[in-house]
């Protein structure tokens, strides 16, 4: 994928960002020492927690703006390096939610944070909740910081003002899709497909694909009609990215994930593989492991065998070949510049066949 969003956005877009986010980081860390070293290692994992990723919500944002025309490639920059942090902020309240001490391959803040309380003699129930208590604050200030980033623009009062109408919508539904997500794993309620495909479009579609793709077109004045192409394919592309996210949290290869295998399982995770399990006749045996903290791996991988042997996975793909084709047809269909047409069907294609 990192190719395709590279003919994208341009070669500059991924080391332009990172050196925006460097010197943002820079400029908190420094503030941050005067309120204490806790705080101060605070913004450090905050900025640790930002490394690392694709940077396909800068790409896309960036992407668009080019394709329209757009010049300012300062003003498309920053609020590339908005929807970034906003990505790294979900992904640390992500963590707490998950219970997950492990990203990318290496200790997350909450990990990270909770060791260090260990070492010092904390119990690990005090340990574990000044590691999550860390996460939740970081990402509260990266939200914040996000949107002062689209605050300062230096643009037309009516654009800022619809690009921060689309980030506050797009906070909003993202946290309706995290709050339906521990729902369905606490059992609050047991969701239907239906439900579970919601729930998937809220949570990664509106923040990840929808909202950078409006956002780059905003930002180079584009239209209603437009926007609203965008919007369809994003959330269309969207749901694809995050069923492939789905597999991956249980048929990934953990080594590439950097995430355990397992780690859905014993959360109890709602996905589209679970709820066409729900249907079968291998669903007892799923059931009684799903939701167990103490799952073993050799348990767990017991059950990935059943979610295969009962069509899930197959299921899911049908699902992901299904919304990545539709997402291409629309772009097909629509009056986009030819440029831009092409760019979105291969990031269509290519956001759902990655490993990680």
């Amino acid at each position: 994928m990192t190719s395709v969003l590279t003919d994208f956005a341009g070669t500059d877009v991924h080391d332009a960002v990172q050196n925006r986010l460097d010197d943002f980081f820079d400029e908190r860390i420094s503030l941050a020492s005067a309120y204490g070293d806790n705080y101060r290692l605070l913004w450090e994992a905050a900025r640790e927690a930002s490394t690392g990723g694709k940077r396909f919500r800068p790409a896309l944002v960036v992407g668009v703006y080019r394709d329209l025309g757009g010049i300012d490639i300062d003003s498309a920059l920053r609020v590339a390096t908005a929807f970034e942090l906003l990505h790294t902020a979900f992904l640390l309240h992500d963590d707490v939610i998950d219970q997950d001490l492990v990203r990318r391959g290496v200790p997350n803040l909450v990990g990270s944070f909770a060791a260090d309380a260990t070492e010092l003699g904390a119990t690990p129930a005090a340990a574990r909740t000044w590691g999550e208590a860390s996460a939740i604050l970081a990402g509260d200030l990266l939200i914040q910081a996000a949107q002062g980033f689209i605050a300062r623009l230096t643009v037309r009062d009516d654009i800022r003002s619809r690009l921060l109408d689309l980030f506050d919508r797009s906070v909003f539904v993202t946290a309706a899709g995290e709050l339906a997500d521990v729902a369905f794993s606490a059992r609050v309620r047991v969701p239907s497909l239906a439900d579970v495909m919601a729930m998937t479009e809220q949570k990664t579609a509106s923040y990840s694909f929808e909202a950078p793709l409006k956002a780059g077109a905003i930002l180079a004045g584009a239209g209603t009609d437009t926007l609203e192409v965008l919007g369809e394919f994003g959330r269309l592309a969207g749901i694809a990215f995050q069923l492939r996210d789905d597999q991956l949290g249980v048929f990934g290869d953990a080594a590439v994930t950097g995430k355990s295998v397992i780690n859905d399982l014993r959360n109890g995770k709602e996905t589209p593989l679970i709820a066409h399990a729900r249907s079968t006749a291998e669903w007892p045996r799923i059931a009684e492991a799903l939701g167990d903290p103490d799952l073993s791996d050799e348990v767990g991988l017991l059950v990935r065998a059943t979610l295969e042997e009962c069509g899930a996975r197959t299921f899911v793909d049908t699902l992901i070949d299904d919304h990545v084709s539709r997402a291409v047809d629309h772009v097909d269909g629509s009056s986009l510049p030819e440029t831009l047409t092409a760019h979105l069907r291969e990031v269509a294609r290519h956001a759902v066949v990655r490993a990680a």
